[in-house]
């Protein structure tokens, strides 16, 4: 018979570097599109996983050398090979038992919560859907409408990994910012972790804010949540100013073009970015040129200035001035740009 510290060395034996679990009951008092208790009717237990992003993945944007390793390594490796992968094989231990487990890679693909996709400027030429998004309709009334889109933020945070901070990015005292997390959700019970009730992670330095390419995150204006009895807050966050900025991308002045976005000719090359023209993806991702610029790298950095993560290194990640790129000298007619 599987107990909790039994899952918790199979998953860190099979290559998580976090894992917590979390009652059902935890998920009481939340939306009903957002509820996972809607899913699986019978489940007792949400095991949540985390795997570390490498420091070094970071590394070569820093630097503004090489862009395509967080991309890949960082980003699309994780979110769509390697924890695939890991939690159908650890979902199955609990389906050996006897029990039903449903594996929750990183993404919901068909989500129909309106936290599930951002919503596009109309006014534009739109590329296709990002995630082949569906509307819906509920099955019966007592019912949401499919997909029940399952908050990995909030799910890692019922299982006690760490805090949501002022960027709505989480936080763990391990990593920080640095992580990626799945889920699988089950009808065996199991002892559940106590939330985080650590050292305070975010400290609302604004570092943030202040970094953040697109100016996405409010400084001002902040979301509230009741997650298990506590309030939880964060910054307001617009995706539609980070869908552009972590690309690389800025809008285009009145008068102007660029083609900076393939198969748009209104957004040029921000000074966040060396590219003439957006980089293609890698394991369907490879959009993320600012790198996190502001809720990753600036909160990593100050966290580890502060001492308070477990995991540390030798040197400090910041060793020189951040870098910009000078644009004024941009010709949409370059070939390069085209």
């Amino acid at each position: 018979m599987l107990d909790s510290v039994t899952v918790k060395k199979i998953a860190r034996d099979m290559g998580a570097d976090l894992v917590g679990i979390a009652p059902m009951s935890r998920f009481e008092g939340a939306p009903k599109q957002m509820d996972p208790r809607y899913i699986m009717p019978n489940a007792k237990s949400m095991i949540v996983v985390g795997f570390r992003i490498n420091r070094g993945a970071l590394r070569g944007i820093e630097e503004g050398t090489h862009f395509s390793n967080y991309a890949s390594m960082g980003y699309g490796a994780i979110n769509t090979v390697f924890m695939p992968n890991f939690i159908i094989r650890f979902s199955r231990i609990f389906e050996d038992e006897g029990y039903e487990a449903m594996p929750f890679g990183f993404e919901s693909t068909f989500g129909n919560s309106v936290d599930s996709w951002v919503k596009p400027d109309e006014t534009k030429p739109q590329p296709p859907l990002r995630n082949n998004m569906l509307h819906s309709k509920p099955v019966s009334p007592d019912k949401p409408a499919p997909d029940v889109l399952v908050h990995v933020r909030i799910a890692a945070y019922l299982a006690g990994l760490g805090e949501i901070g002022y960027s709505k990015v989480f936080l763990t005292p391990e990593f920080g910012p640095r992580q990626r997390f799945a889920m699988v959700m089950t009808e065996m019970e199991l002892e559940p972790d106590p939330i985080y009730d650590g050292p305070p992670l975010c400290t609302r330095c604004m570092a943030c804010v202040r970094e953040c390419p697109g100016g996405a995150i409010n400084p001002h204006k902040t979301v509230k949540v009741t997650l298990a009895g506590r309030q939880i807050e964060w910054g307001e966050f617009d995706p539609q100013k980070c869908l552009w900025a972590f690309r690389g991308a800025e809008p285009v002045k009145e008068g102007e073009v660029g083609y900076y976005i393939e198969g748009r000719d209104d957004f040029k090359p921000s000074p966040y970015t060396p590219f003439y023209k957006k980089p293609t993806n890698v394991f369907t991702h490879g959009e993320a040129i600012c790198g996190g610029r502001g809720c990753i790298r600036a909160c990593m950095i100050g966290l580890e200035a502060r001492g308070v993560l477990k995991n540390k290194f030798k040197y400090p990640f910041r060793r020189e001035k951040p870098w910009l790129v000078d644009w004024s000298d941009y010709d949409p007619n370059d070939p390069r740009a085209r």
